[in-house]
Parts: C-alpha cells; sequence; structure tokens
C-alpha cells in the first residue's frame, strides 16, 4: 500500500476531530477549522475525514437523518442519539461480547462487524419536557 502523504489540512481537521466528543459533522468541522484554515475548502473537510474513515483513523456515524459524524474514538463503543436535539454520545456501557457470532448464527451471511446506535431523547431534552 502505498504510504499517504502529509498533509497539514488533514493534520489539523484530525486534530480538532481529537479535541471534540460531539461527534461533529464535515459542516460543524469546516466552520470550527476556517478560524485557523481560512482557505480550507468544505470539500477539502469532506475529502479528507472520509480518507481518515476509510484508513480506520476515525469512525464514521451514519444515523438515521442521513448525517454523517464523525469520532476519533475508534475503539468498539457505542453511542446514543437524541431524537429531539440530535445529539450524539458516548454509551458508557460495555460491548456484547458475541454479538457478532449471534448475528453470525441467524444464518443471514458472514458478519463482519456492526454498528448499534440508541435511539431516544438525552436528560437535556428530556427535564425540558418534564417543565
Amino acid at each position: 500500500m502505498k504510504e499517504l502523504k502529509y498533509s497539514r489540512q488533514r493534520e489539523a481537521i484530525l486534530e480538532e476531530l481529537r479535541t471534540r466528543h460531539d461527534h461533529p459533522t464535515a459542516d460543524i468541522l469546516y466552520r470550527s477549522l476556517r478560524e485557523s484554515f481560512p482557505h480550507i475548502s468544505l470539500g477539502t473537510v469532506y475529502r479528507n475525514l472520509n480518507l481518515l474513515a476509510d484508513l480506520g483513523q476515525i469512525s464514521r456515524i451514519r444515523c438515521e437523518e442521513g448525517m454523517e459524524h464523525f469520532d476519533c474514538d475508534t475503539h468498539d463503543h457505542y453511542h446514543f442519539v437524541c431524537r429531539c436535539c440530535g445529539k450524539i454520545l458516548d454509551l458508557p456501557m460495555e460491548i456484547i461480547p458475541d454479538l457478532d457470532a449471534m448475528a453470525e448464527s441467524a444464518g443471514v451471511g458472514s458478519i463482519e462487524a456492526h454498528v448499534l446506535l440508541f435511539y431516544g431523547r438525552c436528560s437535556a431534552c428530556g427535564a425540558e419536557t418534564a417543565s
């Protein structure tokens, strides 16, 4: 495999993502990066995020609304998505052991990986409706 050429913009995108825990979209990262890189294009941000995700350096989270969010935490973990405000949170729970094997035993094919998203109302949105 060919070695990836260093890119200052790609490194800035990765570093910005490392400082965030809100699972931003490419648009959100673009707006944030424009402060330091006023000439960066939205296309550059999209291309680099997709490249980093394809290389396994970041995770891509596809939600119901079709938006892609990005996470620099690539270890196995689950996410919670608030249907009210759209916030995506890391879900602090143990990974279900052998879930891939359990799914594969259904006989639909060979399971390589899984993504598990929980949907509901976050505690902040739940508190707003309770008042």
